[in-house]
């Protein structure tokens, strides 16, 4: 006889015991379902590098055959790693699993407007065996790929194709005629600027030699060194804690790629700012590296410090405690 629904797959056939399985349908199931999953709490804890997220076991075993239904159903709590607190452990991008945790709610995917990290979502989908989550992201990936024409009245069409450089707009027919080569010359007054040029989208301002994105990047960091009653004998420098990024998300993104954080700021849009980016790196010359081979240059820098004797911080007398603040400007014209 088949398996409920609710004990197909679970361990030694759902754990139905001899004396459940003379029983009604409706009691073998919950026996079943006691018998494969009692040993799972109700509330599951999961750490998921580092992010904590606390959810309900239904949740996590919605879909079946995942990897998670496979974890949660086919094996046992002590089978599972865990980290010191005894919360589950998998080690994954945390920030992403908010959106896998999303879809096994109810199975639908909505994501925040401007969303950047698709192919690493669409990655982590397939890690956690989620067919259909994978297919809607690549599926949302090639839309996205396509270029879209731009109709007169503002809509979007993607079965057109693009329309030529928008700096260059058509002009309308004159009175009297003029012939075809009249009506198919660009404006004089609409397609160019005061200096003559044509006009261009602002994206397209933006691009300087080759096709590069101009603008400003902003490296900041911060430092520390104790310095003894010996002066330079007794210097103690500490490394750099964290080196931060400014500037526009796109061009950040650009030139350190993988190595920049972006968990403190992870939905921003590309053209917009930010001042909450830092590298995975601590060393400067590192970044300095990535911005001269991205076409930057140092444009200005500035520092500040400040210092505060040693046993107010607990430590030796006549000690002195430097700490400074310093920010390197890049640009590319």
């Amino acid at each position: 006889m088949a398996l409920a629904d609710s004990a197909r797959g679970l361990p030694n056939g759902g754990g139905v015991s001899p004396a459940a399985g003379s029983g009604s349908a409706g009691s073998g199931a919950a026996a079943a379902a006691a018998g494969g999953w009692s040993s799972f709490p109700e509330i599951v804890e999961l750490n998921v590098g580092g992010q904590v997220y606390v959810t309900r076991r239904c949740t996590v075993v919605s879909v079946r055959d995942s990897l998670l239904w496979r974890m949660f159903s086919q094996q046992q709590p002590s089978e599972l790693p865990r980290d010191s607190k005894g919360r589950f452990f998998l080690d994954r991008d945390g920030f992403l699993f908010r959106y896998i945790l999303d879809y096994l709610r109810d199975l639908q995917l909505v994501l925040p407007e401007h969303f950047p990290e698709r192919s690493r979502l669409q990655r982590e989908a397939e890690y956690f065996q989620l067919p259909d989550l994978a297919r809607r992201l690549a599926q949302a990936r090639a839309a996205a790929a396509r270029p879209a024409a731009l109709h007169r009245d503002g809509s979007l069409c993607t079965d057109e194709p693009p329309p030529p450089l928008l700096g260059y707009l058509e002009a309308e027919p004159l009175e009297g005629g003029g012939g075809a080569a009249a009506a198919s010359a660009p404006s004089p007054t609409a397609s160019r600027s005061p200096s003559g040029g044509p006009l261009l989208t602002p994206s397209q301002s933006l691009d300087g030699a080759g096709g590069r994105r101009s603008g400003y990047i902003t490296i900041g960091y911060r430092g520390s060194y104790t310095i003894g009653r010996e002066a330079q004998a007794d210097a103690k420098f500490r490394r750099v804690a964290r080196i931060t990024v400014c500037g526009k998300t796109a061009l950040a993104k650009e030139v350190f790629g993988e190595t920049l954080n972006e968990s403190r700021d992870p939905d921003r849009p590309p053209e917009r700012y930010t001042a909450r980016y830092y590298l995975k790196f601590n060393f400067l010359e590192q970044a300095f590296d990535r911005l001269s081979e991205a076409g930057f240059r140092m444009a200005a820098c500035s520092s500040t410090g400040t210092c505060a004797f040693a046993p107010e911080q607990g430590g030796p007398a006549d000690d002195k405690i430097w700490t400074s603040y310093t920010e390197y400007v890049f640009c590319r014209d």
